[in-house]
Formats: structure tokens, C-alpha cells, sequence
């Protein structure tokens, strides 16, 4: 990419499933180990019971969530809202 734009990568945003669970945080790591990772996506936290993992990662790597994917169409890749995603998990509890 840098022979296109000299100073690419501007971003290195690592894509985790959210469905992985807790080998979300290892593969974090493992990638974290080959290069320096800016920002994470998530995806998949619309058929996932999984979500916390999100919150996890990001602690645990001091890497903050740039997006979220909460379905398969494009306007489903959302940039991520903490406040909106606690939000949402504090709902789904309260409907079970």
C-alpha cells in the first residue's frame, strides 16, 4: 500500500468475530505480537450472546472499538457508541 500512498498504513484496525468468545482475546494477542494494532472491529454481535468480549478485548489490550458489524448489510458496520452498546446489553438482559 505505501507504493501507492507514501505514508499508508494510516490505520491498522484488527476484524474479530464476536462469536469466538473468549479465542477473540487470544487472537488479539497473537496478532497485537505481529503488529501494532490501532483500533478493533467487531462483528457478529447480532447472533452472539458474546458481546462482553468486546468490552474484554479492549481493556485488556488497550486497543479501542472503532466499529461493530450488527448484521450482514453495509449500513450494519456501525462505528461503536459505548454508551449505545452497554445500553444494549443491559436491554436484552432485562427481556430474558
Amino acid at each position: 500500500m505505501s507504493k501507492v500512498v507514501p505514508d499508508a498504513p494510516h490505520e491498522i484496525l484488527l476484524v474479530l468475530d464476536a462469536s469466538t468468545g473468549q479465542n477473540a482475546i487470544e487472537q488479539a494477542k497473537q496478532f497485537s505480537a505481529a503488529t501494532n494494532i490501532n483500533a478493533l472491529a467487531v462483528t457478529k454481535l447480532d447472533g452472539t450472546a458474546k458481546g462482553g468480549v468486546v468490552i474484554g478485548i479492549s481493556e485488556q489490550m488497550q486497543i479501542p472499538i472503532k466499529y461493530i458489524g450488527i448484521g450482514e448489510k453495509m449500513e450494519d458496520l456501525q462505528a461503536f457508541n459505548k454508551v449505545d452498546f452497554v445500553n444494549s446489553i443491559f436491554e436484552d438482559r432485562l427481556k430474558k
